[in-house]
């Protein structure tokens, strides 16, 4: 095993927010699955629930992902919920309306259009029902793809997503940026992996929401 994989594997699953699949890890560094298997033990000591550690590690379906330890959610929430309430308005916003346009749309795309975390707007529509998921891209790593739900066209009183403000009026109001406003189509255009509701990454992604 390298010296240094489970501080690569560190920073891979702290970086992509979603859960890996191994085989991935496995196949982009190179290494054996008996290399990463060695390599599990030194995480899961590291943030393991018994260590006290803030964050945990956790492994499903041949997958890793990290997690926050849920013994310290309220003192979490009691820090960063003020915070996030001040800014919630615009981020949801910024971020409802790059999925509307640009449905469906995985969170790493979100991110690299706003430029900045979306963990929590993302939450926050899943929570409220104004988006869901929708399916998995189909390139490695399957991320989970989102689009806007019917209590969404509710909300915003539309009968569908072609009655939508203009693109620019919408940039215009929200002030988003590095979106293509040249692009008339709603909708991406990829292969999408239906969704299995059994999924234990839609099932984690709803019980955090």
């Amino acid at each position: 095993m390298e010296k240094n994989l489970p501080n690569i594997i560190e920073g891979i699953l702290f970086v992509s927010g979603n859960g890996v699949e191994i085989k991935d890890i496995v196949e982009k560094l190179n290494v054996t699955q008996d290399d990463i298997e060695e390599a599990l033990p030194i995480l899961e000591q590291k943030y393991s629930e018994e260590s006290g550690s803030g964050i945990n590690l956790i492994r499903f379906k041949d997958k890793l992902q990290f997690c926050t330890n849920p013994d310290y959610a309220e003192k979490i929430s009691d820090v960063l919920n003020p915070i996030r309430e001040r800014t919630l308005s615009k981020t949801a916003l910024e971020t409802i309306a790059i999925i509307a346009y640009q449905q469906p749309i995985t969170r790493l795309e979100i991110e690299n259009i706003r430029g900045v975390s979306s963990d929590y707007a993302i939450q926050l529509l899943l929570s409220h029902n104004l988006i869901e998921v929708v399916g998995r891209k189909d390139v490695v790593g399957k991320p989970l793809l989102f689009g806007t739900t019917d209590e969404f066209l509710k909300r915003f009183e539309l009968s569908g997503l072609e009655d939508l403000p203009k693109y620019d009026e919408l940039l215009e109001q929200i002030k988003v940026l590095n979106i293509d406003s040249g692009n008339q189509s709603i909708y991406n255009e990829f292969e999408v992996v239906p969704i299995d509701e059994n999924d234990p990454e839609v099932e984690l992604l709803k019980e955090q929401a």
